[in-house]
């Protein structure tokens, strides 16, 4: 029969029916067999006593010794059928004391059949049979009596190491979510935490008790119970909370200085050692994911199953979870492009590792470089190609225009213009918030390749006669976690001991998670017609500071007092707020109510591509000015802030009046 440990049929799993006495000398448990020998022995000798006290033979005299002996072997053989003395009894649990009830058991049943067969040879009983019903009674109770006695002994007094000390915590939510969490809480070892109680947001179930614990109700609000019960955490394990209620929980308990802890939803619930690792502290991530979003799998696998994918930047934080889950869609091979070969590798082992059928290619190569490029596309020629590749903090492409000219702009030139030419069926482009009313070279970058892949598209839709490559772009702000990102950099100033640096306090910022980022990506993929640029919804703006506030509470400090803030001023290029949406475009609705389509002016291919081609040339030579100067006058919204670049901003033609003239 299969082990099953979740169940009432473990005791009947491990029933060894290949009995060999030699296996008894290698148990590692002999300590405890003997132990329960003596137990049994005991509780015999008892019983003999207290019907002797009352005029009564447990056994006959002339038979004592055959009767014990008899009585031992057979405890003995039941107690290696179940193996009792497997268990390791600190951890001893109710599958334990059904093992014990059903050796004893059968003892007690065989023991009367002994009974019951020299009746019918016409012999004496061997055994009185009521003095047979309180031995088992009695064997029973002393075993689990003795299991139990060592396991809050252990509990107690041996499992927490010299000086530990266990922090007082109460489980929110008293559902069998919250019972696994605190079995596992117990079971720790060595335990993190003392477990004080239960909380029902109910309030229904206050008049009983949890494993011998208390349920609370809320009576005013969760910080002042925590106080009143002398309470250090909240450990929420209730898997009926909404993210918003999660959230103002959190943030209640974080300003009144207490611990907050999260786990996922149980799904093994005799899995406890997992259990309790996967507990951990709230973090930013938690709070400010929204709901899941629902994808049209169905739409977007016709569009990626048994395709050749090229992801280039499929290194970087937002390529490598695209590769994630494009892999999920059963692609035929996906190419991971990316010029960064120890990120590369990482990635390539990691998608090896999870997903041996599906073949992957790694490509160590540059975007800028056309010609090795041209070898990619014409040897695997993909038939979606996802362009994640860019260069993207807005300080190093103030210093370095020339870099983000060649890598942003040339570099996706390079891509589509081989997508079209190689018949790719999709191309999208992954680009940013700051492309829109842009006032740094890095946003004014990205416009202008969202521009050239937008216009390129429309230009060969025209063209009936020749197949066309549907070009998408997407756009939205910042992820949490990705690299350069706010929230590492805050984590790593934190447990640096500060200060967090801040620069400005009125900054703000939309987040999306990664995960939740690309999963739009590829809807967008899916429902896009080409020529589209898709804006993601990013939910509520998020005020840096307050951000910071609470990643520093979440870490159990207090700001300004234990962790200093400290204000640095904005970096050139840097914007107080981002926006999706330039001031001349209008928004669309798509049938996914978190993607929007922007309906952009889109100006002539051929302008815009003679005007790229002039910007290109002119960054070879490293005039910076010059550089910035042809690029306002391709984005005439591109104004500069903080930023050396500002005095360009007087009196620029935009190019097209200047091509016009």
């Amino acid at each position: 029969m299969k082990e099953n440990r979740s169940g009432f049929f473990t005791v009947f799993s491990e029933i060894n029916f290949g009995f060999k006495i030699r296996n008894l000398g290698y148990l590692p448990r002999w300590l405890i067999l003997l132990l329960d020998l003596f137990i049994v022995l005991t509780s015999g000798i008892i019983s003999f006593f207290l019907l002797k006290g009352i005029k009564l033979e447990f056994i006959p005299k002339p038979f004592i010794v055959y009767g014990l002996t008899f009585y031992l072997i057979v405890n003995l053989f039941f107690f290696w059928i179940y193996r009792t003395y497997s268990g390791i009894i600190r951890h001893s649990s109710y599958i334990d004391a059904i093992k014990l009830f059903f050796s004893q058991f059968s003892t007690f049943v065989v023991l009367l059949l002994v009974n019951f067969f020299l009746l019918l040879l016409d012999k004496n009983k061997l055994y009185l049979t009521t003095g047979l019903f309180i031995n088992a009674v009695l064997s029973f109770s002393l075993l689990f009596f003795y299991r139990i006695v060592v396991k809050q002994v252990f509990e107690k007094y041996i499992s927490v190491p010299n000086g530990v000390k266990k922090k007082k915590a109460i489980i929110y939510g008293s559902d069998a979510n919250a019972i696994a969490v605190a079995n596992a809480l117990n079971s720790e070892n060595p335990g993190r935490f003392k477990l004080i109680g239960f909380i029902d947001k109910n309030n229904l179930n206050t008049s009983k008790r949890i494993l011998n614990l208390p349920i609370y109700k809320i009576t005013k609000s969760i910080p002042v119970l925590l106080r009143y019960i002398h309470a250090e955490a909240l450990i929420i394990a209730d898997k009926s909370l909404s993210k918003e209620e999660k959230s103002i929980i959190v943030d209640e308990c974080i300003d009144y200085g207490f611990k907050v802890y999260t786990i996922p939803v149980i799904t093994d619930w005799d899995d406890q050692k997992e259990i309790s690792k996967n507990i951990k502290s709230f973090e930013i991530q938690d709070l400010l994911e929204r709901k899941p979003i629902v994808l049209d799998t169905k739409l977007i696998s016709s569009i990626l199953n048994n395709q050749v994918v090229l992801v280039t930047g499929a290194a970087g934080s937002i390529g490598s979870e695209i590769v994630r889950q494009v892999l999920g869609f059963k692609p035929k091979k996906i190419i991971l492009l990316d010029q960064a070969e120890t990120p590369l590798n990482s990635l390539s082992l990691e998608v090896f590792t999870s997903n041996d059928s599906i073949e992957i290619a790694n490509v160590i190569a540059d975007i800028k470089n056309k010609e090795l490029l041209e070898i990619i596309f014409k040897r695997y020629k993909p038939d979606v190609v996802f362009h994640a590749a860019a260069y993207k903090h807005v300080p190093m492409m103030e210093e370095n225009p020339a870099q983000a000219i060649f890598t942003n702009v040339m570099g996706t030139k390079n891509v589509a213009d081989l997508s079209q030419k190689y018949h790719v069926d999709t191309f999208v482009m992954i680009s940013t918030d700051k492309a829109v009313n842009p006032s740094s070279v890095m946003g004014a970058s990205k416009r202008i390749a969202e521009m050239y892949v937008q216009s390129k598209h429309f230009k060969h839709k025209k063209l009936k006669s020749e197949r066309y490559t549907k070009f998408i772009t997407t756009r939205f702000g910042n992820v949490l976690g990705s690299n350069g990102s706010v929230v590492p950099l805050f984590t790593k100033q934190i447990q640096e001991g500060g200060p967090v640096t801040i620069t400005h306090p009125e900054i703000i910022r939309y987040f999306m998670t990664i995960p939740e980022a690309c999963q739009l990506v590829l809807e967008a993929c899916s429902m896009g017609k080409g020529g589209e640029i898709y804006i993601f919804d990013m939910g509520k703006p998020v005020k840096i500071i307050d951000l910071a506030k609470k990643m520093i509470r979440l870490a159990g400090f207090v700001p300004d007092k234990d962790i200093n803030i400290k204000i640095v001023g904005l970096r050139p290029g840097e914007k107080l707020y981002e926006e999706l949406l330039n001031d001349s475009a209008k928004n669309l609705a798509t049938h996914h109510e978190k993607i929007t389509v922007a309906e952009e002016v889109c100006d002539d291919f051929e302008i815009i591509s003679h005007a790229i081609d002039e910007l290109i040339a002119t960054s070879k030579t490293a005039n910076n000015d010059k550089i910035v100067s042809i690029m306002k006058q391709i984005v005439p919204e591109f104004k500069s802030l903080n930023s050396v670049f500002q005095t360009l901003d007087i009196e620029v033609k935009d190019i097209f009046t200047y091509k016009n003239e």
